[in-house]
């Protein structure tokens, strides 16, 4: 008979799998809809970085983007308010992880999330989409890893994903967190004046929490790796 915890953490895992599996089919869905592929995500980004202080108002980018955020933000907002039990996970044991590294992941993706929230101007921003897409494939790297991982069937492939590709898409998010961050910057100049020195002062400690979140995670992998070699050698 399944224990309660056991039952608690799969139905969490598979809630937030499904979660950011619409995210990311309704976004991609919506690029397609409206003929925004990558290649016309790309262009509107360049001509949004030339003429950003142009067209902060009085421009606005084409309705695809603009979109994105009022189609998938609530489902996006619950997937990360909940990511918080996570924490509490570690620390009950419920879930074999490093806490530090999941802590730092949590706190900056619900900085962020909050501050594209409580400012308007900027959900319709290509950086916008291009970030929520790649928490989606962050966390479709994972979830499926942790499913398997409390099912006791755990896939070498999916391990090797969960750790090789997702540290280097980790560092790509960060950026563009940082980039989010400074783009926001002469929104809130005239609504919080304050804000805009605190953020600043943010952007070298989000730099610092994503390094030292790549360093555990760089032992975390070899740590797994290692272990799962040696399983594999023993039998």
């Amino acid at each position: 008979m399944y224990s309660f915890r056991l039952v608690y953490i799969f139905s969490y895992n598979l809630f937030q799998f499904c979660g950011h599996t619409w995210i990311l089919a309704n976004t991609i869905a919506r690029f397609f809809t409206f003929g925004q592929g990558l290649t016309g995500l790309l262009k509107e980004a360049e001509w949004h970085h030339q003429a950003a202080l142009a067209v902060m108002a009085d421009n606005p980018p084409p309705d695809a983007l603009a979109d994105t955020f009022y189609s998938v933000g609530f489902v996006m907002s619950l997937c990360q308010l909940l990511s918080i039990l996570e924490i509490f996970h570690i620390a009950d044991g419920i879930e074999k992880a490093r806490l530090l590294p999941r802590f730092i992941q949590v706190i900056e993706k619900n900085i962020l999330l909050i501050m594209v929230i409580m400012l308007e101007e900027i959900q319709s921003k290509p950086v916008v989409s291009v970030q929520f897409f790649l928490w989606n494939i962050l966390d479709l790297l994972r979830y499926p890893h942790e499913l398997l991982c409390v099912m006791k069937r755990p896939s070498v492939a999916m391990l090797w994903s969960r750790y090789s590709l997702w540290i280097p898409l980790y560092i790509l998010s960060v950026f563009i967190e940082g980039v989010i961050i400074y783009e926001a910057l002469p929104y809130l100049e005239t609504s919080a004046p304050h804000l805009p020195s605190l953020l600043l002062l943010y952007l070298p400690l989000l730099a610092v929490g994503g390094s030292v979140t790549v360093w555990q995670l760089l032992k975390e992998r070899k740590h797994h790796l290692e272990k799962r070699y040696k399983s594999k050698k023993k039998k």
